[in-house]
């Protein structure tokens, strides 16, 4: 079988990176493969096309390949909350929390993660169009063999491309400490609006198609998302053996701090509060005409192995 990620070198999806090379998906009887598609639109319109099993993706990008959420289900959370970070060149003397500090800027973001961005500066009071703010991709993303987003949106703020990227913690972490970057929001932590947090969620993500016809499998997928999440809480640097694995050397050795870092928010979950959130944020970004119900967006009928 097989599983995507539109994004290997971050924390971003690191449990279904984990869960592969930590051999819980083998324990649980799944001969799984990790692929890197990307960016995420594309990702989903793989499995769609039945050509990967699952995906550890954004979770709101699933209508992008399942128009009204039809045919593509959650299976359980690979993280909790939004899991964005906007950096600014430092040079520009933003803070944490500095919101406002986003005005005439260009800010590199990829396809689908940008709605983010551009929803939580919205609500927060920025008029985009009239504040200026140009949300856009990264020059140099999406092409040839870059592997990470937020590495590639790293370099770009380095080299003067861009002027901030609202993207993953590995770029977030590159970037500021190289000191070209300065945290301004981490939305998975409290910076913007507290809706922020249930606009999206890495997720794992797999057909209805698939459900219907190998239940046991997303049963025992779901299973070994749920043993990584425990390993990684038990022992995080075993995320350094997986990245010295996949990573580049430098990144190898920063994501076990990262993946600390994350740890509150590893809890395979996915609650009615969560759907909610997120169907009011995808509906103000049109990516829905109306409200999804937890029921059709959850296969609810694996929900007892979260907590398993």
């Amino acid at each position: 079988m097989k599983i995507a990620i539109p994004d290997l070198v971050s924390n971003s999806y690191f449990p279904a990176i984990a869960a592969v090379d930590l051999g819980f998906f083998e324990e649980e009887g799944l001969d799984m493969e990790l692929e890197l598609i990307f960016p995420v639109d594309r990702t989903l319109e793989k499995m769609r096309d039945g050509e990967i099993d699952f995906v550890g993706g954004s979770a709101h990008s699933t209508p992008h390949a399942f128009p009204g959420w039809k045919g593509g289900k959650l299976l359980g959370a690979l993280a909790q909350g939004m899991y964005w970070f906007l950096i600014l060149r430092s040079d520009l003397g933003a803070g944490q929390g500095d919101i406002e500090a986003v005005k005439g800027l260009n800010i590199g973001a990829a396809p689908l993660v940008d709605l983010g961005l551009k929803h939580l500066l919205t609500e927060y009071g920025i008029d985009l169009e009239a504040d200026k703010v140009n949300i856009a991709p990264v020059p140099g993303a999406f092409t040839g063999k870059n592997v990470n987003f937020g590495v590639t949106a790293a370099r770009a703020l380095q080299d003067g491309k861009i002027d901030g990227f609202w993207a993953n913690g590995m770029g977030a972490e590159v970037a500021v400490k190289s000191g070209a970057g300065t945290l301004v929001i981490d939305a998975r932590r409290g910076d913007g609006p507290s809706s922020a947090f249930n606009y999206t969620m890495p997720a794992l993500i797999t057909s209805e198609k698939l459900i219907n016809e190998n239940p046991d499998a997303c049963a025992a997928a779901v299973r070994a998302l749920v043993k990584t999440q425990n390993a990684l809480k038990d022992n995080y640097k075993l995320a350094t053996e997986v990245g010295r694995k996949r990573f580049p050397a430098e990144e190898a050795e920063l994501i076990a701090d990262i993946i600390q870092r994350d740890l509150p928010f590893y809890n395979a979950s996915i609650t009615p509060d969560f759907i909610s959130g997120m169907s009011s944020f995808s509906q103000a970004m049109g990516l829905i005409d109306s409200e999804v119900t937890y029921e059709n967006a959850v296969a609810t009928q694996f929900s007892d192995l979260w907590s398993a």
